[in-house]
């Protein structure tokens, strides 16, 4: 039988080798135990308020506004020359109503006037958006002593208005369709009548296009409760458009 035996600088070499490795062992356990977590990710950016003013002024003689409604949206219009005014539209152009113009899907931001607009008075409103600079913006208000007059702005950009920046513009009146402009008691919502407002029957031409303008029982239209005092001229409102941040 061969005697088998390790040299001494073998076994030196197999006692380092296991020390070694025991240490490493060691070592990575500890390593592992003492990782320190991964870093939480940043939290995301606070919002940022964009908020513009709106000063609405009523240029007309005779015609208080509606509350306004303005509006900011990304698309759409809130009306098309030519085309059938949305049932929002018709409350608001009938009845003075806003609050379904408020609450279409498109409104990303909106505000509405405190009351109605006298003539020759104003009101300034402040809308605020987050994180948009390119929105749209809408105006609208009836003219109270007609049937479905109204007048605004539609979608109009504010991509270019910088902070501290300004812009002035006027509006003409617009006939929704909806209502024959008769004048006749009973059939306008304004202190001119304090008649009905909203109809859901349509019994004009059913699309939007300019107004005529009022006839008034003075210049001849049988059955008008309006005077002469209740034309108006085009333009009807002046708007001003500031963005305050």
């Amino acid at each position: 039988m061969r005697n088998l035996s390790f040299r001494p600088r073998t076994v030196s070499r197999l006692i380092a080798v296991t020390a070694i490795a025991a240490v490493l062992a060691a070592c990575g356990s500890d390593n592992d135990d003492e990782l320190p977590p991964p870093p939480a990710p940043p939290p995301p950016p606070a919002p940022v308020d964009v908020s513009y003013e709106v000063t609405v002024t009523n240029l007309t003689n005779a015609q208080p506004l509606s509350p306004v409604a303005v509006i900011l949206h990304t698309e759409g219009q809130l009306w098309t020359l030519g085309e059938p005014a949305s049932v929002e539209l018709e409350q608001m152009a009938e009845g003075g109503d806003n609050s379904g113009l408020r609450g279409l899907a498109v409104v990303q931001a909106e505000a509405s006037g405190a009351g109605p607009i006298g003539p020759a008075n104003q009101e300034t409103i402040t809308v605020t958006i987050q994180d948009t600079t390119d929105a749209l913006l809408s105006v609208a208000t009836m003219l109270v002593n007609t049937n479905d007059a109204f007048t605004g702005l539609n979608a109009y950009s504010l991509a270019e208005l910088a902070v501290g920046d300004s812009w002035t513009t006027t509006t003409r009146a617009y006939d929704s369709g909806t209502e024959a402009n008769t004048e006749a008691a009973g059939t306008m919502p304004g202190p001119a009548d304090g008649g009905e407002g909203f109809n859901a029957e349509r019994d004009d031409v059913d699309f939007v296009g300019a107004h005529s303008g009022v006839v008034s029982a003075d210049d001849g239209l049988m059955g008008s409760t309006l005077t002469v005092q209740h034309r108006f001229d085009n333009p009807v409102v002046r708007i001003t458009v500031t963005r305050t941040e």
